[in-house]
């Protein structure tokens, strides 16, 4: 380790860096080694969660751990000495897995039929020569009614797809950003507008609705400047100490499947990281990150896989930059 911080922190400077102020078009696993090494006080992001958005839809689950684990390890580079990793992510709350035996719960609350497993086998008993169908007439429901009965699936409902289940990331999370050379210095829980629309199962289940994530704090080793004047008291006491963070979601994903409110970024920027430092978000979406940079008077570095957010991003930070700082945005691709 000692060798390998010495390598890391020794490193040459580049002669052609990511310059700062600006939204890179282009994959993070191939752009993050651009950017100048130790130069980074603070990269916070919010990567694919694996939840079947758009932006996601091609990857397996390989590809998707094989994506995070290679970002994290590109930063620890390009992170200062002392400065921090920040990643805002998600259990995967249906994670297929096909190990699953296929057994549907019986949900009597929702029964439209009133005929059970027991009125079927006596039917069956009493007319040994019906098949499924004829059974179902004599009982006044639909064959698929029988057969849910029966064996305790769906015909029509996905009989024959991979059962779900909750896959916890976090242990995947900690394990790479050990691995690239970073400890966990903090973690905190971000609670945010319940998603009634994207956690359907909750009356289908016993299952809670999804209206949780969490904050992971990675560590470079390193003299970290600890002042506790960024903060009022009043928010050290509403938020700078609290490990559970109240913050509303966005209220319209009208242009970016996944966008993270403002707050959240601006809180880590304004506590971990000083005036003219560099915010990093290699997965910059529409820009949030950026516009909570340059109202913190810091700068910052931006990274993004999609053109069309490209220029939602673009257009979002001219407007910020336009009310504060004033500055030029090009756009560079890469």
């Amino acid at each position: 380790m000692q060798r390998q911080l010495t390598e890391v922190y020794q490193s040459e400077q580049l002669d052609s860096a990511l310059e700062i102020n600006r939204i890179y078009h282009g994959d993070a696993r191939k752009l993050l080694s651009k950017i100048q090494p130790n130069s980074i006080a603070l990269s916070i992001w919010s990567p694919p969660y694996f939840v079947g958005k758009e932006y996601e839809a091609d990857l397996s689950f390989e590809d998707w751990q094989n994506l995070l684990s290679t970002v994290i390890a590109r930063h620890f580079p390009i992170i200062k000495p002392g400065g921090f990793l920040v990643i805002n992510i998600a259990d995967i709350l249906v994670f297929k897995d096909p190990a699953i035996p296929r057994i549907q719960a019986e949900v009597v609350s929702n029964k439209r039929s009133p005929v059970t497993r027991d009125d079927v086998l006596r039917a069956m008993a009493e007319h040994p020569d019906c098949n499924r169908y004829q059974i179902a007439k004599l009982l006044g429901c639909s064959e698929q009614t029988v057969d849910r009965r029966l064996n305790g699936n769906n015909i029509r409902g996905g009989k024959y797809e991979a059962q779900t289940r909750v896959k916890i990331v976090g242990g995947l999370i900690e394990e790479w950003g050990l691995n690239a050379g970073f400890y966990l210095y903090d973690r905190r829980v971000w609670t945010k507008d319940a998603a009634w629309e994207n956690s359907r199962w909750h009356s289908l289940s016993y299952k809670s609705v999804d209206e949780f994530e969490y904050l992971y704090v990675f560590w470079k080793p390193g003299v970290t400047k600890v002042d506790r004047n960024r903060l009022t008291k009043k928010e050290w006491r509403e938020w700078g100490s609290r490990g559970v963070w109240h913050i509303p979601s966005v209220r319209a994903n009208d242009n970016h499947e996944a966008k993270f409110p403002l707050e959240l970024p601006r809180r880590f920027i304004q506590l971990l990281t000083e005036a003219g430092d560099i915010a990093l978000d290699c997965f910059m979406g529409s820009g949030t990150t950026a516009i909570a940079a340059i109202q913190q008077r810091r700068n910052f570095i931006g990274i993004e896989l999609l053109e069309k957010y490209i220029k939602l991003a673009q257009s979002n930070v001219q407007k910020a930059m336009a009310e504060g700082q004033q500055l030029a945005l090009p756009l560079n691709e890469d």
